[in-house]
């Protein structure tokens, strides 16, 4: 339906940016960036990419300046808004894992609970929701928006406390801080407007994409294994290998031999290959995979 159709894609621009265009390269879209331009090209005419801040991304998908896009929990809370979550999307810039915001203090300081800071000054990028969040625990605080470097503002004095988002605390210790409460999980989302999530074709389109890059992050936790069994050998083989589904098996030219090949979790790999070793198992092959769907 080239031409007639356009999905207008928003890819998030900063620290999301390279993971998520390496996830659609893997996924089968190829995102080219140029310098000083925030409208990549990709290999799909049938789709036209913007990139936008995370912040910005689900205001701009529920006006409809975009009919989908990548972005936090945390950013769709923050702004309130109204639009269909496709899906979750668990990778980061460093982790496939959730992300935390976080609220924390001097590592010295006498704060203990959320309920210990009434009164007092919390900076943070996430000024909304941190303000609902003390308003429903009727903590009276001074929420200000921080433009950056919000570590440093309890380090300063600039504020007593911050709420700053994490995957593993190191870099909120590494400011000399202690984490007093977590106050929300997040992951990125796949995200559209609802007038397009309505529209078959680009419905369509959406739901293609979710498959293929759900697929790819997948891909990533397994890789493939080949391998020559005995026959007289397999059962003992079977009983030792994961798979999605059954083995794939293919007689070998020589008499006696099978070919086996699985989809198993990476982590199972480096116990998993001794054991068949040690049955008689020959030519093992791992091999790193683009999609599991």
């Amino acid at each position: 339906m080239t031409g007639t159709s356009v999905l207008k894609l928003g890819v998030p621009k900063g620290s999301l940016q390279d993971s998520t265009i390496k996830l659609f390269a893997k996924s089968g879209w190829k995102i080219n960036l140029y310098h000083r331009n925030y409208f990549p090209d990709i290999n799909d005419p049938d789709i036209r990419c913007n990139l936008c801040r995370a912040q910005e991304m689900p205001v701009y998908i529920e006006d409809g300046t975009l009919d989908v896009g990548l972005t936090g929990r945390d950013w769709i809370l923050e702004n309130e808004a109204d639009v269909v979550t496709v899906s979750e999307l668990v990778y980061s810039k460093s982790s496939n894992r959730p992300a935390r915001w976080v609220l924390a203090v001097a590592g010295d300081s006498l704060y203990q609970r959320p309920e210990d800071l009434a009164g007092k000054k919390i900076a943070t990028e996430l000024e909304n929701f941190t303000r609902k969040y003390f308003q429903n625990a009727d903590i009276p605080v001074d929420v200000e928006f921080s433009w950056g470097a919000t570590e440093a503002k309890v380090v300063s004095g600039l504020a007593d406390a911050i709420v700053e988002v994490t995957e593993t605390g190191t870099t909120i210790k590494a400011h000399g801080l202690r984490i007093i409460a977590e106050m929300l999980v997040t992951s990125t989302r796949l995200i559209a407007n609802k007038q397009a999530w309505e529209d078959p074709w680009k419905r369509k389109k959406i739901e293609q994409m979710n498959t293929l890059l759900q697929g790819a992050l997948r891909a990533e936790k397994m890789v493939g294994l080949k391998m020559n069994v005995k026959e007289t050998d397999l059962n003992a083989v079977l009983d030792l290998l994961p798979s999605i589904t059954s083995p794939t098996m293919a007689g070998l030219h020589q008499s006696g031999w099978l070919s086996i090949e699985i989809v198993v979790d990476e982590d199972l790999v480096r116990g998993l290959v001794p054991e068949l070793i040690a049955i008689g198992v020959e030519g093992i092959i791992e091999y790193p995979l683009n999609k599991v769907i």
